[in-house]
């Protein structure tokens, strides 16, 4: 009986520590960032195998030393302790993972002949499992484990384990670093069909675009400023409903045609909407568009502002002493529904120094929250940094917004020359 009841609990612990590395491998694969994904490869081995300590080295592109080396189980004070000092490069024991990608496992690491001891600060550690991730058939990094909690050596159980995890953990990078590939590549294009904006002296303007945090989530965001024919300096502020590539050609498609018409026709920005619409509507797709069009222009020595929108969120003005607020209107249809509308112009005297803010949806949405509580908590960023320049206020708005970042941002804001 006492034989049976021992293969019971050892099938037991079997089947548990098998549930337990089929919820480990889900838990990897389905994270997208890398250095979440690196860091959750390290956690869990730990966590299936009892140890105190973990590790995880990625090799460079030589595959001869480590380039980066990711911890955890250290406390704050080893940390601490280790300040200052380099990380391992893969020399000694550890390297006998990178010369020979073979399963490492050790009672006793400071009897091995490789071993060359630790720096200054360094946790004691005895017992070490290694192995080796694989990418695409080509060695990325090793996992290591030191110190059971338990302070037994490592049995060929818990090698069988960190080799399998080893197995799901390529996977799970090779994932990750698609995902960072994707991403990047839908972020450059999307950067691509924005402008530069040109020199707009006397007025500060700066300009920033964050694409959202999905892969291949290409949105339909953009931002524009020119001179005039007459004088003025023009703005426009736009989002084509949609995530996709459609949405991103079709971004770039209206931004060209609206430039054109605020260009060409001296009209007030109504106008210029009212005839974009039209032309939108004659195409064969008849996309859903939020947009904004504002005329700068002297008035005296202060400036008029002159805008019209169609189903966009309202400008943020700042006024040089500290004040903030929305020039609230009738946001009105967007693009796309009714050609017929007509859509009425808005003006508003700004002083010297203020500067206005204009932006898309993306900065303030938040599925959680009343779209009035974004926009205060915009209205309360915008308020804090105020007195920075342009283009670090822009980032600060971005850094900090109180979205949820599922959408794309786009922001433009333009000082007004201060009264000399």
């Amino acid at each position: 009986m006492d034989e049976i009841a021992r293969h019971l609990r050892a099938l037991g612990s079997t089947k548990n520590r098998l549930q337990g590395l089929l919820d480990a491998v889900l838990a990897i694969t389905g994270e997208l960032e890398l250095s979440e994904v690196l860091r959750r490869i390290v956690a869990t081995a730990m966590e299936l195998c009892g140890a105190r300590y973990g590790a995880l080295g990625v090799l460079d592109e030589g595959g001869e030393s480590l380039e980066q080396f990711i911890t955890v189980g250290l406390s704050e004070e080893e940390y601490e302790a280790l300040a200052g000092i380099e990380f391992p490069h893969g020399e000694g024991v550890l390297g006998l993972l990178i010369q020979n990608p073979e399963p490492l496992r050790l009672r006793d690491i400071s009897g091995h002949p490789a071993s060359v001891g630790y720096p200054p600060g360094h946790p004691a550690m005895c017992s070490l499992l290694g192995v080796a991730i694989s990418v695409r058939g080509e060695i990325y990094g090793d996992l290591y484990l030191s110190e059971r909690l338990d302070g037994q050596p490592f049995e060929s159980e818990d090698e069988e384990v960190l080799v399998a995890l080893a197995s799901a953990a390529g996977i799970a990078i090779e994932s990750a670093r698609l995902f960072e590939q994707v991403r990047d590549s839908a972020e450059t294009f999307q950067r691509l069909l924005l402008p530069t904006l040109p020199d707009l002296s006397p007025f500060s303007a700066a300009t920033v675009y964050r694409p959202a945090e999905e892969p291949n989530h290409l949105g339909g965001d953009w931002y524009d400023a020119m001179r005039l024919p007459d004088g003025a300096l023009g703005i426009v502020i736009g989002d084509v409903y949609g995530h996709d590539l459609p949405a991103a050609a079709t971004m770039s498609q209206i931004r060209n045609m609206l430039r054109a018409l605020f260009y060409d026709r001296r009209t007030p920005p109504s106008d210029i909407l009212r005839q974009l619409d039209v032309t939108v509507a004659a195409g064969t797709t008849q996309p859903v568009t939020t947009v904004l069009v504002a005329r700068v222009e002297p008035a005296g020595r202060e400036w008029d502002l002159h805008w019209c929108v169609a189903g966009h969120y309202p400008p943020l003005v700042i006024q040089p002493d500290g004040q903030a607020e929305y020039l609230l209107h009738e946001p009105g249809l967007p693009l796309g529904v009714d050609p017929s509308m007509d859509r009425p112009d808005h003006r508003r005297r700004l002083p010297p120094g203020a500067t206005v803010v204009f932006f898309t949806d993306g900065l303030v949405e938040h599925p959680a929250h009343a779209i009035d509580e974004g926009l205060d908590a915009l209205l309360e960023l915008a308020l804090t940094h105020a007195a920075l320049p342009v283009d670090e206020l822009v980032n600060a708005l971005a850094d900090h917004h109180p979205s949820d970042g599922r959408d794309d941002v786009a922001i433009l804001a333009l000082r007004l020359p201060p009264d000399d």
